[in-house]
C-alpha cells in the first residue's frame, strides 16, 4: 500500500515536476517583462540595442530558475519552487546580470556587424568568424550562467572557469550548441513568445545538459 502513496510513484513524481515547471515559467515571466516590449518590435537590426536593454532582466531571472529546478527537493510532498526561485535570485543576481549584459553586448555588436557586412564593405566570408565568435560566446555565457547560478565564486573566476569549461567538457558545449540551434529554430518558425512559454522547460534541458560539468566543478574547484 505504501507504495501508492503520493511521491512513491512515476505518475506522482511527472506531476511534481510539472507542478515545478509551471511555477518556475511563471515566475520567469513575471520577471522578464520588460523583454515581452520586444515582442512588438519589428524584426529590424536598428532595433538590436533597445533589445538586449529590455533582455537584461532575463540573465537574472534564468539564474533563478537554474537555481530552483537544481535544488527542487526530493521529497514531492515539498513543493516549494517559488521560495527557491527568489533564494536564488537574490543570491545571484548581480553576478548573473554581470554576465548576461557583457554577452548580450558582445552578440549585440556581432548580429549589428554581420547584418552590415555589404555596407561595411567586408567580404562575405567574413560571416564565418563572427559566427564562430557568437557561438564561442554563448557556449561561454551558458557555462558561466551555470556555474554562477549553482556555486559560489567570484565573477571574475566564473569567468575564466567558464571558458575553461568550454574546452574541457566538449559534451556539455555541443549539447547546448544543440539546444542554441533548438531556440533560435523556435523563433525562426514562430515567434519569440513560443521560445518564452517554453522558458522553464529551456532551462531544465540546459541543466540536464550541464550535468557533467556540475560535477567537475564541484570534484575539482570546490572544497
Amino acid at each position: 500500500m505504501s507504495q501508492l502513496a503520493f511521491g512513491a510513484g512515476p505518475l506522482s513524481r511527472t506531476a511534481a515536476m510539472v507542478h515545478n515547471l509551471l511555477v518556475v515559467e511563471a515566475l520567469l515571466l513575471v520577471t522578464t517583462l520588460p523583454g515581452l516590449v520586444t515582442l512588438l518590435l519589428d524584426r529590424d537590426v536598428g532595433n538590436l540595442p533597445l533589445v538586449a536593454l529590455c533582455a537584461l532582466p532575463a540573465g537574472p531571472a534564468l539564474s533563478a530558475a537554474l537555481y530552483a529546478l537544481h535544488h527542487r527537493s526530493n521529497d514531492l510532498t515539498d513543493l516549494r519552487p517559488t521560495a527557491a526561485f527568489l533564494r536564488g535570485y537574490r543570491l545571484n543576481a548581480r553576478g548573473a546580470l554581470l554576465i548576461w549584459a557583457f554577452w548580450l553586448g558582445w552578440i549585440t555588436v556581432l548580429a549589428m556587424n554581420l547584418a552590415n557586412l555589404g555596407a561595411a564593405g567586408l567580404p562575405g566570408w567574413w560571416a564565418g568568424p563572427i559566427v564562430l565568435v557568437a557561438a564561442g560566446a554563448t557556449g561561454w555565457m551558458l557555462n558561466a550562467l551555470v556555474i554562477t547560478s549553482l556555486f559560489a565564486f567570484r565573477t571574475r573566476d566564473v569567468a575564466r572557469l567558464a571558458a575553461y569549461l568550454v574546452i574541457r567538457t566538449p559534451g556539455v558545449s555541443l549539447g547546448n550548441a544543440c539546444l542554441v540551434i533548438v531556440v533560435l529554430g523556435g523563433v525562426l518558425a514562430s515567434s519569440e513568445a513560443v521560445v518564452a512559454l517554453a522558458g522553464s522547460v529551456l532551462v531544465l534541458a540546459l541543466l540536464h545538459n550541464s550535468r557533467r560539468l556540475i560535477a567537475v566543478v564541484r570534484k575539482e574547484f570546490t572544497w
